[in-house]
């Protein structure tokens, strides 16, 4: 009796789709602020912000996140503080 031989095929693989989301942060951006800026001046180097705190609008955070799936996942944090309308401090990630 002659064995069967099967075709050969691949299973085709699902496809996933990269997600971006929040405000893109590079190093070059940061490097561009500077302290005593104003809040239009960060807008225009940073965008404005995603997230605004309603009680503190004072304080605008950067959020940004990026997965591949199955290759990274990317998280970044900026919160840029100002004082009487010029930036006061930069903390993040």
């Amino acid at each position: 009796m002659p064995s069967l031989k099967l075709p050969s095929f691949k299973i085709p693989q699902v496809y996933k789709v990269s997600v971006q989301q929040g405000n893109v942060i590079t190093q070059e951006m940061i490097d561009r602020l500077e302290p005593g800026m104003t809040k239009v001046q960060v807008a225009y180097i940073m965008g404005e912000p995603v997230v605004r705190d309603p009680f503190n609008v004072d304080r605008w955070t950067y959020l940004y996140t990026l997965e591949v799936p199955g290759l990274f996942n990317q998280n970044v944090k900026m919160l840029l503080d100002f004082e009487n309308g010029e930036l006061a401090t930069i903390q993040g990630d």
